[in-house]
């Protein structure tokens, strides 16, 4: 009896490790709710049967971070460097560490001209890194900028046919899980000048998921209790002496 709810305890306690994790998770989603171009994360959990070291059966529990890249909302601006992509498709840039992508096109003039993130990263177009003579640019809904109308560069967007290639390299920017993937072209780009997409994390959602993931830890909280509370019970009758 007491080997099988020490097993209950040690898979209570893992439930409860696999609860705090995705907790962590919904505090970021929550944190970053008014981040420009931020995806949030979730977490899907499964078990496993298979045999300990001495063929006794055990149920193993496994989790993976999911980004959901669903379209946050386009929101209004006004600044000629913010960009938002109506669409399917992310922006491509460059950083000390390779090629990120990103859907946060809320964009800055560095001292040289160029395009940049908000961090100082370079955003490409056709050529590479995109230098303006000033934010006095039109873009067209093709990505195409023009200045004075002449035409300069192309913002360079573009896509992968599973999106489960991508993974976060921060808060907005994500990197290929395989260098070797490759990029595709968006056929039908669609930009929005003067909107950034916002965050897709829904506060209501986060917090009703919140609350039930709570329930569920204390939950799990009074069986490990009762399983110890068992487990004294048993230690307690074998060392009773009977008369």
């Amino acid at each position: 009896m007491y080997i099988r709810n020490r097993l209950g305890m040690i898979e209570g306690a893992e439930t409860m490790l696999a609860q705090e994790h995705r907790m962590n998770q919904i505090t970021n989603n929550l944190a970053n709710v008014d981040t420009a171009g931020y995806k949030k994360e979730k977490i899907t959990f499964w078990e496993m049967l298979f045999e300990t070291h001495d063929n006794r059966p055990r149920v193993g529990k496994a989790m993976k971070v999911l980004i959901d890249h669903s379209k946050g909302s386009a929101e209004m601006t006004d600044s000629p460097l913010d960009f938002a992509i109506d669409g399917e498709g992310f922006f491509r840039v460059q950083t000390p560490n390779g090629i990120r992508y990103t859907r946060n096109g809320n964009f800055t003039l560095n001292a040289e001209g160029q395009i940049t993130t908000q961090e100082g990263h370079l955003v490409l177009g056709g050529g590479g890194p995109i230098t303006l003579p000033n934010e006095n640019v039109q873009v067209g809904r093709d990505g195409l900028i023009t200045a004075g109308g002449v035409a300069i560069d192309q913002l360079s967007v573009v896509n992968f046919t599973d999106l489960a290639v991508l993974e976060k390299d921060g808060q907005t920017l994500l990197r290929l899980r395989d260098e070797s993937t490759a990029e595709e072209p968006v056929e039908s780009i669609n930009i929005k000048q003067g909107y950034v997409e916002g965050s897709n994390v829904s506060t209501v959602q986060e917090m009703a998921e919140m609350i039930d993931l709570h329930r569920a830890y204390q939950t799990q909280q009074r069986a490990i209790q009762t399983i110890d509370d068992l487990d004294a019970q048993a230690i307690g009758r074998v060392g009773r002496l009977t008369p």
